[in-house]
């Protein structure tokens, strides 16, 4: 065989693998778009979030996050800003929003496949796309409506992309996929603050460190880099604070560096939390990770690096640092989340792809195996949608929503007490903030990390949204005026306290229950008929 005709039929090899993974990358998207219209909105994550994205539709105030029209500064505004947009296209509803999350996952998914074709290979790529597009990680994490998949995604795509960009590069760095790395920190910026410039600075920096690659770093396009970075994050940040003066302090002193530095938190685990994480998000895979691993670490591992190729041993190592350094930062903190371990997934799903390449090499079962392992993977990831729907719909307010379209005119007050029901206003598509009744005063000095304490932080941004916070004597007031509703937690709704000041009982939901005041009209016979057929759906 000439040259030629060998570099022709590498070519097309090459162009059929690149077909196989594009049809393997669609069809996962497909299912996790499946799963995702499958899925009612969870409460409290979806909810509070999908609910700001609406109002910011809604309002037109594109600039100031509300949720309850109480500005809620904890995040940046970019998930916000993609869901208003998906709703206007595709309308006021759970499945629209989950567009944001999914596209995202796509996007990781997309940038890891194409780096790793040009790094590692298509056999490796082949595999890590299948590994990575059949996790829980991917087909549940990219379909859940919050800040976490979105900020993984571009801190996933900057690592590669600014690591590419010095693998390519002989004397300097390739400006193209350079600024690219630089764009994506910018927006992770805006999905979630710091951390989406920190951690792709802080992984770069250990590699650069590991692979003596620092001679590079002085040729990198710095003043393109710097003005494209400020040119997208900065503006929002600038007009923000503009507007809310203490804005900055509260969301990076309090919410981010606070958050980090604290030793009480809601959500507080062991420091082995992100161990046991992803082997829940990329399921049985790990086992690849592990056994590459274990193969690392053996005596003989640094004679056969030294006879492996260069280029694929830098790779491996930027997704060994990417995993423990993003890992080993989000485990000092008292407080840990699932969606922390995201950033990592691509990275795993990658030493996962050589685990099985030099574990299973030359093993006639080896294909079989694969494929059983993509099934269960899949079985897995459509067995925790079954649940997680379940458990959302025994905390949804959807019934609710339903009682009060029977119900509620135009112009009628709604009335929040005992709890938040952060998807009633989203399900029920309220025009106006609920009143939220709490003893407000007492809460300033007690309230932990709270659904409380974000409203009351936030209506200390804008006096004239703080009205609708109230305390319990609100309610007595309502009680003489017609059109004025009620919703409170269902548990012990037959006995009603002295503070609901007489409000009448009218429908009682899976977790809520609906009262109106007692100037309001009888109930007409229609909308007896349409509450009677709610009831009956439950």
């Amino acid at each position: 065989m000439t040259a030629r005709h060998y570099t022709r039929a590498m070519h097309s090899e090459d162009s059929e693998s690149s077909r196989r993974t594009g049809w393997a990358v669609l069809a996962c998207f497909a299912l996790l778009l499946a799963l995702a219209a499958l899925r009612p909105l969870a409460v409290p994550d979806e909810g509070r979030y999908g609910e700001i994205g609406r109002w910011m539709l809604q309002s037109g105030d594109w600039l100031t996050p509300r949720l309850n029209g109480i500005p809620f500064f904890h995040k940046p505004p970019y998930l916000y800003w993609l869901e208003a947009a998906a709703m206007a296209v595709l309308g006021v509803h759970a499945w629209a929003l989950r567009w944001v999350p999914a596209l995202h996952a796509l996007l990781m998914l997309v940038v890891m496949w194409q780096v790793a074709r040009r790094w590692g290979g298509p056999a490796l790529a082949h595999r890590a796309v299948w590994m990575l597009g059949s996790s829980l990680a991917f087909l549940m994490g990219g379909q859940y409506v919050n800040h976490d998949m979105l900020v993984a995604s571009w801190m996933s795509v900057a690592i590669f992309c600014l690591g590419w960009s010095f693998e390519q590069g002989r004397e300097r760095p390739h400006v193209g996929w350079a600024l690219s790395g630089v764009l994506a920190c910018a927006l992770g910026v805006l999905s979630k603050g710091l951390i989406g410039l920190l951690l792709p600075g802080l992984v770069l920096v250990l590699w650069l460190t590991l692979t003596w690659q620092w001679r590079k770093v002085i040729s990198f396009p710095w003043l393109r880099g710097i003005a494209l970075f400020l040119a997208v994050a900065l503006p929002w940040f600038v007009l923000a604070h503009q507007a809310h003066p203490d804005m900055l302090a509260y969301m990076f002193g309090k919410h981010q560096f606070g958050r980090y530095t604290a030793t009480t938190f809601n959500n507080a685990r062991p420091w082995w939390f992100y161990g046991l994480a992803v082997v829940v998000l990329i399921g049985p895979w790990i086992l690849w990770v592990l056994h590459l691993a274990w193969r690392e670490c053996r005596p003989n591992a640094a004679l056969t690096a030294l006879r492996a190729d260069i280029a694929q041993r830098r790779l491996m190592l930027l997704c060994w640092v990417t995993t423990l350094a993003i890992l080993g930062f989000f485990s000092i903190p008292n407080s840990k989340l699932l969606g922390y371990a995201l950033p990592v997934l691509p990275a795993l799903a990658l030493l996962a792809a050589w685990g099985w390449q030099v574990g299973m090499a030359g093993k006639p079962y080896a294909r079989g195996l694969f494929r059983g392992l993509v099934v269960l993977a899949l079985g897995l990831a459509v067995g925790a949608n079954e649940v997680a729907s379940r458990y959302t719909l025994r905390h949804s307010s959807a019934d609710i929503a339903q009682a009060l379209a029977c119900v509620k005119g135009p112009d009628d007050g709604v009335f929040l007490a005992g709890d938040y029901a952060y998807d009633l206003p989203f399900l029920a598509r309220f025009t106006a903030p609920m009143v939220v009744l709490q003893d407000w005063p007492q809460l300033r000095q007690s309230a932990g990390d709270n659904w409380r304490r974000e409203l009351f932080e936030g209506a200390d941004f804008d006096a004239q949204a703080a009205r609708s916070l109230q305390t319990p004597a609100a309610l007595k007031e309502a009680a003489n005026r017609p059109g004025q509703w009620l919703v409170m937690p269902r548990g012990g709704v037959t006995e009603l306290p002295a503070d609901q000041a007489g409000f009448v009982p009218v429908f009682s939901g899976q977790a809520w229950a609906l009262f109106k005041s007692p100037a309001s009209a009888e109930t007409r016979p229609e909308q007896q008929r349409c509450l009677a057929q709610r009831l009956n759906a439950q």
